[in-house]
């Protein structure tokens, strides 16, 4: 078991000198692993894959497949160092993927989330101050919240008020300006975590009580628990986080804030758009024009607006 551990480690280390970072499949292909340790197997086999990828109960299939997806990956690798890997086939749990409905948080939603994330305990550190902001933050920009939490004290330019993001999705790099009003958010928050970790130890910029960086599937647990206390959320069976609004709806309701003000002030939304896809760090408008289908009111306005083309006139709000 300790070559599969040590291959984990080769292959993880490959794929980030590539350019991907890897993250979150490097976590759980590491659960894989513990999985073949537990059934004694040496080498990766169809079964094994396809029995731990199935593992999670109550979830779509689309997230056995990803699994399953990421085992395939390492399996291809590990067969050119260990012939005896056995690869999954493709197909073997045909998912298609379905992009959840995104929620469109308004503004006093989010207020009772700040609110509410204030008022976590812990026995030391910044944890509430930092959900508090970390919150504030999404809204404000639209970050993925791989983003934010990746965000290092070095990218924070908190004099001038941009956010360096490095090598993210795609591999895309760019500056996100912020409002002044965020820019004196995050001002206090690296003058107050200052205080408490005068020397922490990770250079992010969001830490956690320990002093280290903020570990996602921790934030979205945390987050999904303060959903719930404010009704956002409905706990089911045991799913006591239930299921409801996600992190990433923060970027679907910036998005959606942004285009229903620039159609009710009669704005060009064509041209308008490959400037909101470069500041959401999109390779391509298409996947911006992607928050019009999914929000019926932004539809109806985008529809209003045609057919006013098509009419010769303008439509409502444009008087």
């Amino acid at each position: 078991m300790t070559s599969l551990r040590h291959a984990l480690k080769q292959y993880v280390a490959l794929r980030r000198a590539l350019g991907t970072q890897l993250g979150e499949p490097a976590r759980t292909l590491g659960h894989f692993v513990d999985f073949l340790k537990r059934e004694g197997a040496e080498i990766i086999t169809p079964e094994l894959a396809l029995r731990w990828a199935m593992k999670p109960k109550g979830v779509q299939h689309a997230t056995w497949a990803r699994r399953l997806s990421m085992v395939r990956g390492f399996a291809a690798w590990l067969s050119t160092v260990d012939p005896r890997t056995q690869v999954p086939a493709f197909g073997l749990i045909p998912a298609r993927r379905r992009r959840p409905k995104p929620h469109i948080f308004t503004e006093q939603e989010t207020t009772r989330l700040m609110t509410e994330a204030g008022r976590l305990s812990e026995s030391k550190g910044p944890r509430a101050l930092t959900y508090v902001t970390l919150i504030g933050l999404l809204y404000a920009t639209g970050l993925r919240p791989a983003e934010a939490l990746a965000l290092d004290r070095r990218d924070v330019d908190i004099e001038n008020g941009i956010l360096s993001i490095r090598e993210t999705k795609f591999g895309k790099s760019r500056f996100v300006p912020v409002s002044e009003s965020t820019r004196a958010a995050l001002v206090d928050y690296a003058k107050k975590r200052a205080e408490i970790w005068p020397q922490p130890r990770t250079e992010a910029f969001f830490i956690s009580s320990s002093g280290e960086r903020l570990v996602g599937s921790a934030v979205r647990r945390t987050f999904a628990r303060i959903s719930c206390n404010i009704g956002l959320r409905t706990p089911s069976g045991k799913r006591r986080s239930g299921r409801g609004p996600r992190l990433q709806d923060f970027r679907h309701s910036f998005a959606t804030r942004r285009l229903i003000e620039w159609y009710r002030a009669g704005r060009d939304v064509g041209q308008e758009l490959p400037k909101l896809a470069t500041y959401l760090g999109h390779v391509d408008v298409h996947h911006t024009y992607w928050y019009i289908e999914a929000v019926p009111e932004l539809l109806q306005l985008a529809t209003e607006r045609l057919g006013a083309c098509q009419r010769g006139h303008r439509p409502r709000g444009e008087q």
